[in-house]
């Protein structure tokens, strides 16, 4: 890979750590993959069951992924793939054999918490998925504008990759949906799942381009299945007289309206997420990062 300029003079002299680039004397490396490999072993990950939020939920971390927790993945997401930042991020599923900085890295889980309340399922046999598409492809070309104007690239939401789901018994819903970035060489897939619970829902992004839909397909059974609410905070839990309901249902949820008030823009930045494209895009956004200009 070509690396030109000041930006080459940062990658012979010092290496990188997952929060931050190292002190001038840090030795002397001889290749961009030496670079890219220090990235990715100075991440600290868990397996097993991880308690995620302040005893929100814990998921049973599945057979060939690894977690990195949410420090560590804000830097991934934000620093490492220039997404813009988004404090509700509680952790990510890294597929086993890949590190977040690796070229050929299918795709990654984000997991995040949105506590806008309890979400009412009475609308779930009732919605009409293509009408959801189109209201949905309306709204993300209305964002686009303040997209520009914040420095990010347009997005055109292609279509369904996968339609929504409901598993009615579970309160579990998932869909995916396939992106095209502007400046970007292949479209982006965002495979969508919600845990509903007492005061809101979990979040579970695959981040990956469309290529990697049938890998994240296979394995969607065990993610959907790792992650659950603890005890009093699960979807059972929900008590009318204490809790605050949510003023959309399911088809809400789908579309994003919850997020009108603050903005299509807000809509875009919460959900849907961008995997930097290979090794160029990683150091891509470290270069912008270090040397100012506007992230993509």
């Amino acid at each position: 890979m070509f690396v030109s300029g000041l930006f080459a003079t940062v990658l012979c002299t010092g290496g990188f750590s997952a929060y931050g680039f190292a002190e001038p004397d840090v030795p002397e490396v001889d290749s961009t993959a030496l670079q890219i490999a220090q990235i990715n072993e100075s991440f600290r990950y868990e397996t097993g069951e991880v308690t995620i939020g302040d005893d929100l939920a814990r998921i049973q971390v599945p057979e060939g992924y690894r977690f990195l927790d949410a420090e560590q993945s804000k830097y991934v997401l934000s620093d490492l793939w220039g997404n813009p930042p988004d404090e509700s991020t509680l952790g990510m599923l890294v597929p086993d054999g890949y590190g977040p900085a690796s070229d050929d890295m299918p795709f990654a889980v984000e997991i995040s918490y949105s506590e806008e309340g309890y979400i009412s399922d009475e609308d779930a046999e009732d919605l009409d998925y293509e009408d959801l598409l189109e209201e949905m492809q309306e709204d993300a070309r209305t964002a686009n504008q303040q997209r520009q104007e914040a420095g990010y690239p347009t997005v055109e939401l292609v279509g369904w990759a996968a339609p929504p789901f409901y598993d009615l018994a579970n309160k579990k819903l998932h869909w995916a949906k396939e992106l095209r970035f502007e400046g970007m060489d292949q479209n982006t897939l965002n495979y969508n799942i919600r845990v509903l619970g007492r005061r809101g829902y979990l979040v579970l992004n695959a981040i990956g381009n469309i290529h990697a839909l049938p890998a994240v397909q296979q394995d969607a059974d065990k993610i959907l299945a790792s992650v659950d609410f603890t005890e009093g905070n699960r979807y059972a839990d929900f008590n009318p007289e204490l809790d605050k309901v949510a003023a959309y249902g399911i088809g809400g949820l789908i579309t994003g309206k919850i997020l009108a008030k603050a903005g299509f823009f807000a809509l875009l930045l919460k959900f849907w997420k961008v995997l930097a494209a290979g090794v160029a895009g990683v150091f891509y956004f470290l270069k912008r990062r270090l040397f100012g200009g506007t992230q993509a």
